[in-house]
């Protein structure tokens, strides 16, 4: 019976530990970028291509890092012209500051398709990469959207901030025909124009689109052209409503 008593006993304090070291892990997540007006273009357009495409699952890999204490994420979710339920729903985000909040998306502007968190709340490393970019399904087709802090790798460096295009070939290899790879590019000291010139140059393999606003421009990728050519059309019909731009 003893026995029994101190096995239980250090089982549940092994499961308490575990549960201490996530919610620590999530309080130094870089959190700060939650809810802003980065967020509220995000969320409208990943939630609209989503339901455009008609596909099941939107799947989000958070590629997050510490919090670095900058300033950045300030700014208000409104700045962005996004639809009232998505301007309320990033308001919550910024109240609740939980990235669980997300999955919550599709119901609040009643969509039918499921948020997934690939990987959930990992950190993302350099010398993890190829486990974390590891364990897609090639047997059904899902909107991957890769929201790392800055976007593609640049020409000469990279960190935990940055895709790397070998990450696109992988992650690309992994998936279904018609599924799309979405990813954050950030504002580097070129147009968008010219930057996403680049980014094309650089791909190893597939098709390319991409849509920007203000500081912010999201770049779609797949292994079929007719389906980046859905996601095109998609991105125009998203402009004539929205201050956005598109790079066919």
């Amino acid at each position: 019976m003893r026995r029994r008593l101190i096995w239980a006993a250090q089982w549940y304090l092994g499961c308490y530990a575990d549960q201490y070291k996530q919610c620590w892990a999530l309080k130094k997540m870089k959190l700060q970028y939650i809810g802003d007006s980065k967020d509220s273009f995000k969320w409208d357009y990943h939630d609209y291509l989503a339901q455009e495409l008609r596909y099941p699952f939107l799947n989000i890999a958070l590629m997050m890092t510490p919090d670095d204490k900058s300033n950045d994420g300030k700014s208000y979710p409104s700045l962005f012209q996004a639809r009232s339920e998505i301007i309320e729903f990033c308001e919550h985000l910024r109240e609740k500051r939980s990235i669980e909040v997300v999955r919550r998306l599709p119901e609040k502007t009643g969509s039918n398709y499921t948020v997934e968190f690939h990987n959930g709340s990992a950190f993302i490393t350099n010398q993890n990469r190829s486990q974390y970019f590891s364990g897609l399904s090639a047997n059904t087709k899902q909107l991957l959207f890769l929201d790392p802090d800055n976007g593609f790798e640049p020409e000469k460096s990279y960190s935990e901030k940055h895709v790397l295009y070998s990450d696109i070939a992988s992650l690309l290899w992994q998936m279904s025909d018609d599924s799309v790879i979405s990813v954050f590019q950030h504002f580097r000291r070129k147009s968008f124009v010219e930057d996403f010139a680049r980014i094309k140059q650089r791909l190893y393999s597939g098709y390319a689109t991409a849509i920007y606003w203000h500081s912010l421009m999201f770049v779609a990728i797949g292994k079929s052209q007719k389906v980046i050519a859905q996601v095109s059309e998609a991105n125009k019909k998203y402009s004539r409503t929205h201050p956005v731009k598109v790079i066919a």
